[in-house]
């Protein structure tokens, strides 16, 4: 396991998609509330320049499609770990199409593809949290417990555990990795309570962080080799209280980066992109 997790965060390459204007009045979301298309359209290009310029990922553009007013947030239609990829068939039947794309593109990266195609399934990729030890799958709106099966039968090497998302749209929606065994949490009651059943469903330890914001606790977290630990953060403007818990981590190598239109539309960082480790073919 230590050589698996020396490797967690290694990535090599990015998939992401664009921002349809679509978005702004069409895209689902849990409050009305108004989202500035162009601010949105702007914050994206800066993220995907990060992971491009800043990064160095080899990064996959798919053009926004009107039609699929959700299309930006890519992560829900794929789990990718290893060499594998789950296409996933997300919860809201709008979003199915968006899958299609992104078969395609994992498909042309050479990896090994597997198709949720029972419909009794639901899964976004947003409810799958990878520690690099395990997967934790939230049980939410979104996500079923038929769905949480079928990743675990498309990753075998790893355990699988479920948690209830009784707030907040998927289990990202207040964690995600933030290193190597460090989990960062949101600070309300549903948040420190998935947490607690994390912890007590695991054979591992983890270390938190815990942030005030919940929506600030989904960061990007990437371990590249020319970078060492790398973290793609909420900034400031947006959450000022939960930056200053970033700032503590000395080793890392922190990014702001804005997300506040996206956010609207219940959007988090790691919605945003689909990340890959390639091994070069020798």
């Amino acid at each position: 396991m230590a050589g698996l997790m020396a490797a967690f965060g290694n990535f090599t390459h990015a998939v992401v998609r664009g921002v349809p204007t679509s978005l702004a009045k069409e895209a689902l979301r849990t409050d009305n509330l108004d989202v500035d298309i162009l601010k949105a359209k702007r914050e994206h290009e800066l993220y995907v320049e990060v992971l491009k310029q800043k990064l160095g990922l080899e990064v996959i553009e798919l053009p926004a499609d009107e039609s699929m007013p959700d299309c930006v947030f890519v992560e829900d239609a794929a789990v990718v770990c290893g060499d594998t990829a789950l296409i996933t068939r997300p919860g809201a039947e709008s979003r199915r199409k968006e899958t299609e794309d992104m078969k395609r593109v994992l498909s042309g990266l050479n990896l090994n593809i597997v198709e949720m195609t029972d419909e009794s399934a639901t899964l976004d990729g947003g409810d799958v949290l990878f520690t690099g030890r395990e997967f934790f799958v939230g049980l939410s709106k979104r996500t079923n417990q038929r769905g949480a099966e079928i990743l675990a039968d498309a990753f075998k090497d790893y355990a699988v555990s479920t948690v209830p998302v009784t707030d907040g749209l998927h289990l990202k929606s207040f964690c995600s990795m933030a290193g190597p065994g460090l989990i960062a949490i949101g600070s309300s009651e549903h948040a420190q309570k998935a947490l607690k059943i994390m912890q007590q469903m695991s054979d591992h330890r983890y270390d938190k962080l815990t942030v005030p914001d919940d929506i600030a606790a989904n960061c990007v977290y990437m371990n590249l080799p020319s970078k060492g630990h790398v973290l793609m953060h909420c900034t400031p403007e947006e959450f000022p209280e939960s930056v200053k818990v970033y700032e503590k981590l000395k080793d890392h190598m922190l990014i702001p980066v804005s997300n506040m239109e996206k956010c609207k539309v219940d959007g988090a960082l790691t919605c945003c992109s689909v990340l890959i480790n390639k091994k070069t073919n020798v």
